[in-house]
């Protein structure tokens, strides 16, 4: 039985979090495959790693000296391996990266090199075999990642190790250019080894416990979620939530790999598991509560749309050839409205407007700014009757003006749209009612 662990930067921040995290790793004879990312912030008004490097390949594409920014990059990890009494010196590792610098290696290459790294140091310090990710993690020319080649790939490679270290974030083209995931891919990079050497758990380890019912920044000491669905936390993620990249869950989903979000800080608690399904019954009806401020709203009014065929298809043609992706198109018998994020929409407004009137010969065009959009996800949300019913209850008792509200017919999550002034309360409200007063 075999776990693939991921650490996070905050996890390997300095050589303190590193004891930390060798103690989980040794803990479990079962965490034989460590996926770790580069350092990141110390105390709030420290600098990521990946930032310093961005920052000091920026200096070196412009031909500009970067000795000195270089040399702190240098001096941070060494403070880590001089905290872990280790026998180690990346002076070998430095002199490439400047050489490359210099050649103008690319962006994604700059970057890489803070996992890079700290995986050297934490196979040193484990004692396990390291495994460069260029070498096994493959993209495709277009950029996409090529998941069949990289899980033959990577099970070839890691065939008859006994344990390893695989650093987050990057892969490589065929050729061998580095090439990164967005932000936050070391998550994936642990997915996709956790589906590679078919781990029973994919365990995720951050600086907090689980996935929380709703942001901590709005919602005081928010309760945990001991288990949720890889739908739920799809729907979750793409309304913000934060604790896993949400392209993490397609490799592990695949061969039906639970994952476990852990905070390394406190190893003793469950944390969230993550499932393709699953017969235990949430604590609360919901799930959790996400969102997103920065919408607007265009709403089409045309007498008899709804019989007329393709009108849907020609106003989201506006949309399209001015390159525009919408969230959501609640319509009704004359009317249909689409929910665009605005900093996308504002500068093309007015091309929109003339194309759907070109396409579509509406009636009328209203563009509503200022728009925030919040999902309230469940499971049990489909055996619970009353659940719109309750959410319109909260926000009118908080005096929140519903915009717009609209349920998959999964019966997984419903949308509600409202003003951006009235984000906050309304998640403040919803959790209430569901949380707090369970009503």
């Amino acid at each position: 039985m075999n776990k693939v662990v991921k650490f996070g930067g905050s996890s390997l921040a300095s050589a303190e979090q590193f004891k930390k995290v060798g103690a989980i790793i040794r803990a479990d004879d079962e965490r034989k495959f460590v996926v770790p990312s580069a350092p990141g912030k110390r105390s709030s008004d420290d600098t990521k790693v990946t930032d310093m490097l961005y920052a000091c390949y920026e200096l070196a594409e412009q031909g500009k000296d970067f000795t000195e920014q270089l040399q702190a990059i240098k001096d941070r990890y060494q403070e880590i391996i001089d905290g872990l009494e280790l026998k180690l010196s990346l002076d070998k590792e430095f002199k490439g990266i400047e050489k490359n610098f210099k050649e103008k290696a690319g962006s994604d290459y700059a970057a890489s090199r803070g996992e890079y790294l700290n995986g050297i140091i934490m196979a040193k310090y484990l004692g396990y075999e390291f495994v460069d990710a260029a070498t096994v993690i493959r993209f495709k020319p277009d950029g996409e990642h090529d998941a069949e080649l990289t899980n033959q790939l990577l099970r070839e490679r890691l065939s008859g190790v006994k344990a390893a270290v695989i650093p987050g974030f990057y892969g490589a083209y065929e050729d061998g250019r580095v090439k990164t995931f967005s932000r936050g891919g070391s998550d994936i990079t642990g997915s996709i080894v956790a589906r590679a050497i078919k781990a029973n758990v994919y365990e995720n380890w951050t600086d907090v416990s689980g996935v929380l019912v709703a942001d901590p920044r709005i919602i005081y000491k928010p309760e945990g979620v001991e288990t949720i669905t890889y739908r739920e936390l799809r729907e979750l993620a793409y309304m913000g939530f934060s604790v896993l990249h949400e392209d993490a869950i397609f490799p592990v989903r695949s061969e039906g790999i639970p994952i476990n979000i852990r905070n390394t800080n406190a190893p003793d608690d469950n944390g969230t598991w993550i499932v393709e399904s699953t017969c235990q019954k949430s604590k609360y009806v919901i799930t959790g509560i996400a969102g997103k401020k920065g919408f607007c709203a265009v709403n089409i009014e045309k007498e008899m749309m709804n019989s007329e065929i393709g009108f849907g298809r020609k106003v989201l043609q506006a949309f399209e050839e001015n390159e525009i992706s919408f969230e959501h198109v609640p319509s009704g018998i004359d009317t249909m409205t689409v929910f665009v994020h605005q900093d996308e929409f504002m500068h093309k407004e007015q091309k929109v407007v003339s194309g759907i009137h070109r396409l579509a010969d509406p009636d009328s065009i209203d563009i509503e700014a200022d728009l925030a959009l919040i999902a309230v996800v469940g499971r049990g949300m489909k055996s619970t009757r009353g659940t719109a019913g309750r959410i319109f209850s909260a926000l009118a008792h908080a005096n929140v003006n519903v915009k717009m509200i609209d349920q998959g017919s999964s019966e997984l999550n419903i949308i509600i749209g409202v003003a951006n002034a009235d984000f906050e309360t309304a998640i403040k409200a919803i959790y209430d009612i569901f949380v707090i007063s369970q009503i």
